[in-house]
């Protein structure tokens, strides 16, 4: 499995796709961060916090993670390589688990080169190093769970087809679903009580509780299970292949 892991990692910066994937989202986070004025600015906005990385964060990840993971399955499929894998001594979960991680593996090497902008921020804070590190180590591991559950969709999406751009579109929808989705059917509810247990279905009420600075079990256990679900179901669809 972990060479399987590693060979799907390594396939990410073989083609353009990777590079794309971290190069964009780099850029477009220090130009949101650094230059373009607005409330994301950490100059314009007088205070020294990342907030506006892990407000930013989560709606790029929600294109740029289907697009790492649409090819993960879907051109296994397309190029007749899957029957070839399946045959393999290696049990079937243990290739969706390979796949996964390998995509979780791409998100963290985006994440950390964002570790500059903290040091930055540390430097510029007066006086030097009045950050509330609490909150923004709290915002970083909140962001690698959302992370984590928008690759399990993505996987999920990409066992369904052989076509990587309908995998990334049904990913897409899907970890917008997850993440903003149950926020707006929760508001069509008058009942305070039905509110916040539809809203604690998605992930965004999971998230913001993160960002506080507070790791709550209960926060973690949602994070953990709603993957957990995607790469069964996953194992199961890559099952029936067979």
């Amino acid at each position: 499995m972990v060479h399987l892991l590693f060979k799907e990692f390594a396939t990410f910066f073989a083609a353009p796709i990777g590079y794309i994937v971290v190069g964009i989202f780099l850029l477009m986070t220090s130009l949101f961060l650094w230059v373009i004025p607005g409330d994301f600015n950490i100059i314009y906005g007088g205070y020294a916090n990342l907030d506006g990385l892990f407000m930013i964060a989560p709606l790029m990840y929600l294109f740029l993670v289907p697009a790492i993971t649409m090819r993960l399955f879907a051109e296994e499929k397309k190029t007749g390589t899957i029957e070839l894998l399946l045959t393999h001594p290696i049990k079937k979960i243990e290739i969706v688990t390979a796949k996964y991680l390998s995509g979780v593996l791409l998100v963290l090497f985006s994440l950390l080169p964002t570790l500059v902008y903290v040091f930055a921020l540390w430097v510029l804070a007066d006086p030097s190093g009045n950050i509330d590190t609490g909150g923004i180590w709290g915002s970083y591991i909140g962001l690698f769970f959302l992370a984590l559950v928008y690759v399990a969709i993505g996987v999920f999406a990409s066992s369904l087809t052989d076509n990587q751009i309908i995998s990334f579109i049904l990913a897409a929808v899907l970890c917008f679903v997850f993440y903003y989705g149950f926020d707006l059917l929760s508001s069509m509810s008058t009942d305070g009580n039905t509110q916040t247990f539809v809203s604690s279905l998605g992930i965004n009420s999971h998230y913001e509780s993160m960002s506080r600075g507070v790791i709550d079990s209960r926060d973690v256990l949602y994070f953990i299970s709603v993957c957990f679900i995607f790469i069964y179901v996953t194992n199961l669809v890559i099952s029936k292949k067979k």
